[in-house]
């Protein structure tokens, strides 16, 4: 099966993108992250909802001690506060390294192989430096889910 089956198109960042477009768009195509690009398209990071989350709403401490946290915590701590101070900053801040990518023409097996060599559960499709999307492990299952319905 080609990437081009399993393929789901999607927006980039771009500096200056709230974090709120980041969690609608995310949220609209079920992806874990986007590239971050520059203004002519080129890609130069990557921002993920998870690092997003983890760099302004949890506590470094609360990471270390999650095991024994119990399940009241205080109104201090309440992650939708935190949030909405959150949803109209920029973005930029929140970029990480490039994601791993891979061509449309590779096999999902190929893609599946690296993600889980890298301990991720997606990938970036790029085509002589074109972001296509990106290929997820939720939407891989999805597509082979349906196998049977297709024939």
């Amino acid at each position: 099966m080609k990437l081009e089956k399993v393929l789901i198109p999607t927006k980039v960042a771009t500096p200056g993108m709230s974090v709120r477009e980041i969690f609608t768009e995310c949220s609209r195509v079920n992806a874990p992250a986007l590239p971050f690009c520059t203004k002519t398209g080129r890609i130069r990071g990557r921002i993920t909802l998870k690092n997003i989350l983890k760099m302004s709403c949890l506590p470094e401490y609360m990471v270390e001690t999650a095991h024994i946290l119990g399940d009241q915590l205080s109104s201090t701590d309440d992650l939708e506060a935190k949030v909405r101070q959150l949803l109209d900053n920029p973005v930029d801040p929140y970029s990480q390294e490039p994601g791993l990518t891979i061509n449309s023409d590779a096999s999902a097996l190929k893609a599946l192989a690296i993600m889980e060599q890298n301990d991720t559960s997606y990938i970036f499709v790029v085509d002589e430096g074109e972001y296509r999307g990106i290929v997820t492990i939720q939407g891989l299952a999805r597509t082979l889910a349906a196998l049977d319905q297709q024939q």
